[in-house]
This record gives C-alpha cells, structure tokens and sequence, in this order.
C-alpha cells in the first residue's frame, strides 16, 4: 500500500465526510490555540515581516481547515491595531496528499475573503491562499520562504507501514500480543519520518521562524498504552473474520501508519535533530466522547451515542486505508461493530486521546 496514494480523509460534507466528523481536531485546535496565538505573536513583534507566509500542513478540508488561519489572522490584526500599524499581506499555503478534497476548501474561500472584507475592511490584507498539494516528508517550499509552519493531527501519521520482519498477527497496530521486532520497527519509523520532517522545514523556514505542531502521543512509555481505540478496531476486524466476512490473511497483511510517541520519544528526536530550538511542549487529553469535553453543559452518557460519534470521527480518518485494504463491502458492518466496542469500552472506563503540542523556533 502506497500511503501517498491511498491516505485522505473522507472528503465532502456528507454524514461520514471528514467535515462533518472533526469535532475532535477542533478541541485540539481549541486547546492549542494558546500556544499557537503566542508563537505568531512573537514571531510577529519580533521582526514584523511585510508580508506573512503561513503554511498549514496536512490541512485536509471542512470547517477546521481555514480555522487556524482565522486565528492568526486575528491576533496580527490585534496586534497591528495596538500598534497603530498597517497589518502585513498574508501568504497562506494549505498543504496536504494529492488525493486530498482541496475542491471543498476552494469553494469555501469566496465565502472567507467576504468575511475578511466585512469584519477588517477594504484596506486589511491583502490576504492570498493557495493549495500544495504534496507529502510532507518532502521538500514542498523554496528555502528559507515560510515564516510559520502549523500542523495539527498529522504527524502521528508515517510515511509508511514500518517494514516488519514478523506478522503483526490480528494486529492492526501495536498491542500486546505484537511482536518486539513490529514495536521496534513503529519508533523506529517514527523517529526516521520526524527528524525528516524537521530537516526539510528547517531549509524552508525563514530565519528565527516559528512552527507549532499538534500530534496524538501518549503519557506512557509503554508503547501498548493509550491506544485501545485501535484494538477495538481489530477486534472488530477480527469478529468479520470469526463470520467469514474477510480472510484472517487481510487482516494479518495490515497495519496502520500510524505512531503516538510518548513524550520523551517526541523531545529525544527533536533534539537530536537539532534544527530547531524546542519552546514548549504541553500535554493536553480530549475525551472519545467529545461531549464531555464541554464545561458549559450538562453531560449525560449513552453508550450508543458516544459509541456512534467515534466511530464517526474514526472511520472519516481510515476509510480509505481499510477499504483500499479489505473492499468497501465491510465497512457499514465493520463500524457498527466498532461502535459497540466503543460504547462498552466507555461504559467501564474513560477514553481520552493524548495530545502534544510543540512549539519550535528556528536557529
């Protein structure tokens, strides 16, 4: 499976669309935006440039993709207004695999600008967004043209299935039943693929740039923790198995590319890189139940609801990757099933995904 080819999120705006199930990149956005608003800032006030290039890196589409860019906007505007300054132009590059739904976001910008137009005025901006659609473990940019670098739920993903020597058996990603050799070869993968992605943005970043990265990781050094949502993934695999509904085979042949390091695996590789100076990086946790992560309502529990909304949420990420893998055939049984695994999983415990964000200064 060639990852370039296969890996997007569900595009449009339909009921299993990436755009209508991203309710938990938006916390995680939410929860960064602290950092993310302070970085910018500084980068800002440090040595105003007159024109501000922002990439966004693994942007994919929906409500979520301009989001990140609305805040920067707002916090230079912020800025420039205390300042008595005119605000800078903006250069905004949103970047992701070709396979992408870039169409969405086009048609989505008409309706931006206008917005932009009402809210700042004639004179604000102006402001230019263009799609790159290529692999972040690649060269994407001139050297030393970006002045800000954001990426936000993607780098947890590889570039490709780590090459194994032994079968992953049952497995879609690391459990404890998995190899020693298969969890050897995911950190490896993992280091190799982010110390590549910080070489190739510290040649286009501008000097004493900035980058802020969100990633999915995990508090634990135990590899096999915090990451159940993807073993009752497989057990669900495994039950179409147990009915006959796909060959064990298929199942013994995939695997997720896909790493959540712990923290110290994500400060080891940074530094060791050494591109970039490492300003903060802060753990945060959001809820499976997306819901519960809301502090200005009551939250009631039900099983199926909850159950429903992750699976949701998983299936715009993977449906891709295990239809390529398996047919498209299994997916309404494969994801019923994983919503009662979920609902289960949530009705004995709490299910929280574990999030890093790191903020970069370039030397």
């Amino acid at each position: 499976m060639e990852v370039s080819q296969v890996f997007h999120m569900n595009g449009g705006n339909g009921d299993n669309s990436y755009a209508t199930n991203s309710v938990y990149q938006k916390l995680g956005i939410t929860k960064a935006k602290p950092v993310i608003i302070g970085s910018i800032s500084d980068l800002y006030t440090t040595n105003p440039p007159r024109c501000l290039r922002v990439a966004d890196l693994g942007c994919s589409s929906g409500p979520n993709t301009l989001l990140v860019i609305t805040e920067i906007i707002e916090a230079i505007d912020k800025i420039c207004r205390h300042l008595n300054h005119n605000t800078p132009e903006f250069q905004v590059f949103l970047n992701d695999l070709p396979s992408n739904d870039f169409n969405t976001i086009f048609k989505n910008l008409p309706a931006f600008h206008e917005q932009l137009r009402k809210e700042k005025g004639e004179k604000f901006g102006p402001c230019s967004i263009v799609g790159i659609p290529g692999s972040f473990y690649e060269r994407l940019f001139p050297s030393t043209s970006i002045d800000f670098f954001h990426s936000s739920f993607g780098l947890h993903w590889l570039s490709q299935v780590p090459p194994m020597d032994e079968i992953n058996k049952c497995n879609i990603y690391l459990s404890r039943t998995s190899p020693l050799s298969v969890v050897q070869a995911y950190m490896e993968q993992f280091q190799k693929d982010f110390s590549l992605f910080l070489s190739l943005r510290s040649k286009e970043i501008t000097p004493k740039g900035r980058m802020v990265l969100t990633i999915l990781g995990r508090r634990s050094e135990n590899p096999y923790k915090e990451c159940q949502y993807w073993e009752l993934l497989s057990k669900s695999l495994n039950d179409l198995v147990s009915e006959g509904l796909i060959e064990e085979t298929k199942v013994d042949s995939f695997n997720l590319p896909f790493y959540a390091p712990s923290y110290k695996e994500v400060e080891a590789t940074i530094c060791g890189e050494g591109s970039f100076y490492l300003d903060q990086l802060e753990i945060f946790d959001i809820n499976w139940d997306e819901s519960d992560d809301d502090d200005n309502r009551e939250f009631t529990f039900d099983k199926f609801i909850s159950g429903q909304k992750m699976a949701k949420a998983i299936r715009a990420v993977v449906e891709p990757l295990i239809a390529c893998h398996f047919g498209d055939a299994v997916i309404d049984v494969l994801f019923n099933r994983y919503i009662e695994y979920v609902g289960n999983h949530l009705s004995m415990e709490e299910g929280k995904f574990v999030s890093f964000v790191i903020s970069l200064r370039g030397k």
